[in-house]
């Protein structure tokens, strides 16, 4: 008797050699790949005559933005301004100032003119105001860009998996004057190509229309209001070194 390792029962020899010769010898059809899928989609195309509106001028400095470290930059020179106001892209190109709604908006159409989707998310808070930012996603990984007067709260690099994970990353530098944590959620990201027709890029009146599709947005929560009464104030040395760049108004 011979063990038979395909199947290992005790067999007589004759039977095992005509199993294996079957067994070992016998041709087989390798299964078809499935046809290959990019691993993130492309990026929008945009066609050398498409302008969304905008002058040949505001075109030039937006495609110029062609990199999210570049918007940021941009951002960061535009004088920071308080006011009851919700300027288009092209609006705030020529003013050059701008708040966190403002400054999103720009970095939104700065990324869409170089194929990137025109992403905006809401950052939530308490005893605090809404912040604003913009997103892009690079290697399947999320990142953010944003207009603000605390240091914390702007540029964050595309290493973020999930959007829970950046907006997370807002957390300790969110803060208020008295030094309290104030974000609490963030909303589903909202793609501005549905305002299309309202010209948000550029438009001369304010575009409330953003904010109202910001508030109606689904909101997650990061925290339970049970952590959220049990959060320390924030340390001196951490709230003076987020207010560096910080103005009163």
């Amino acid at each position: 008797m011979i063990r038979c390792p395909a199947t290992s029962y005790d067999l007589p020899p004759h039977l095992y050699f005509e199993l294996t010769s079957v067994y070992f010898t016998k041709p087989y059809k390798r299964a078809t790949p499935l046809p290959s899928q990019p691993k993130h989609p492309p990026k929008n195309q945009i066609r050398p005559d498409q302008t969304f509106g905008l002058s040949p001028k505001d075109m030039r400095t937006l495609r110029a933005l062609n990199t999210p470290a570049r918007i940021q930059k941009f951002l960061d020179a535009l004088t920071y301004q308080y006011a009851n106001t919700a300027s288009s892209p092209q609006r705030a190109l020529r003013e050059r100032k701008g708040h966190c709604l403002e400054g999103a908006l720009l970095a939104a159409a700065a990324l869409r003119v170089n194929g990137h989707p025109p992403l905006l998310m809401d950052l939530e808070a308490v005893h605090d105001d809404d912040h604003v930012i913009a997103l892009y996603r690079e290697r399947g990984l999320w990142g953010s860009i944003a207009k603000s007067n605390f240091a914390g709260l702007r540029f964050r690099a595309p290493i973020y998996r999930t959007l829970r994970e950046l907006a997370l990353s807002y957390f300790e530098n969110y803060y208020n004057l008295r030094g309290e944590r104030t974000l609490r959620s963030y909303s589903t990201p909202v793609n501005l190509t549905r305002l299309d027709s309202q010209h948000w890029m550029t438009s001369q009146e304010n575009v409330w229309c953003v904010a109202d599709l910001l508030i109606a947005a689904r909101h997650y929560p990061l925290i339970s209001d049970k952590v959220a009464s049990a959060l320390p104030r924030l340390d001196r040395r951490s709230f003076e070194a987020g207010m560096h760049g910080w103005t009163r108004h």
